[in-house]
């Protein structure tokens, strides 16, 4: 938003999926900031469902314009000459790549830890794109240990995270992902209820869920030392439980515990 402002651009253009948090975050942060926000939305077929799906209709409302594009578009989303388009389309904008991740947000996301967290031993987080733990393992201290939970099936992440980080104190725990980006097991859903039932603290199905349900694991593997210290950190994704449930119902399968 500053580097936007710094630039003098009154629009952000972005690009997600159906259900994607970055989408709304946009939307939202551009209305609260005064800019004009434009979607590019993998899935031409989603135009006219935007009423019954409540990530697009939050970021309608908070006065985002979509365009839906085909997958096969969605994939040049990093091409220069698709970028030009997009320009001789819409204008000028100030270009947020999908996910966020970018220099300016690992900035932001350096800022995430506190001198209170200075005692905690391990500090781990889910990750999408890599912007959030890039951030945290550049701020961490020589005696801390970062361990990331991807969403994503592979190990891809490792060199994207390279480029941005300036430490090596930090690990891909890459076990926790149930099948890959979005994909949930009945297994999932229940202990993700059962820890909302017990904490009430409200865990998404796609990166938090999957991140604690790791920790957890872990602990009862034995894999920290005694009495060490785990901070967990919570990167939201709450506004996308309306739309899994929404999923879930449709196979005929359990739904998760909202917490409204």
């Amino acid at each position: 938003m500053l580097q936007a402002k710094a630039e003098n651009q009154s629009t952000l253009l972005t690009f997600g999926g159906a259900y994607s948090n970055h989408i709304a975050a946009v939307a939202y942060a551009g209305k609260e900031n005064g800019f004009q926000t434009i979607g590019i939305i993998r899935g031409d077929e989603l135009g006219d469902k935007i009423e019954s799906n409540p990530t697009l209709k939050f970021a309608q409302e908070c006065g985002m314009q979509f365009e839906f594009v085909y997958r096969e578009t969605y994939r040049l989303k990093t091409e220069a000459t698709f970028l030009e388009q997009l320009q001789q389309q819409y204008g000028a904008f100030y270009l947020i790549p999908e996910g966020g991740t970018n220099t300016f947000a690992i900035q932001g996301c350096e800022e995430i830890l506190t001198p209170d967290d200075a005692s905690f031993d391990y500090v781990a987080c889910a990750i999408g794109t890599g912007g959030t733990i890039s951030g945290i393992i550049n701020s961490v201290l020589p005696h801390q240990k970062v361990l990331g939970f991807p969403a994503l099936k592979g190990n891809f992440l490792q060199d994207e995270i390279r480029n941005f980080v300036r430490q090596d104190n930090w690990k891909l725990i890459t076990d926790y992902h149930f099948g890959g980006y979005g994909k949930v097991t009945n297994d999932l859903i229940d202990w993700i209820n059962q820890f909302y039932d017990q904490t009430q603290i409200p865990l998404d199905p796609v990166y938090t869920g999957k991140m604690v349900f790791g920790i957890v694991d872990l602990i009862a593997k034995n894999y920290f030392p005694e009495n060490a210290k785990i901070l967990l950190i919570h990167t939201g994704g709450l506004q996308g439980i309306q739309g899994m449930n929404l999923k879930l119902k449709n196979k005929g399968l359990p739904i998760l515990h909202t917490h409204d």
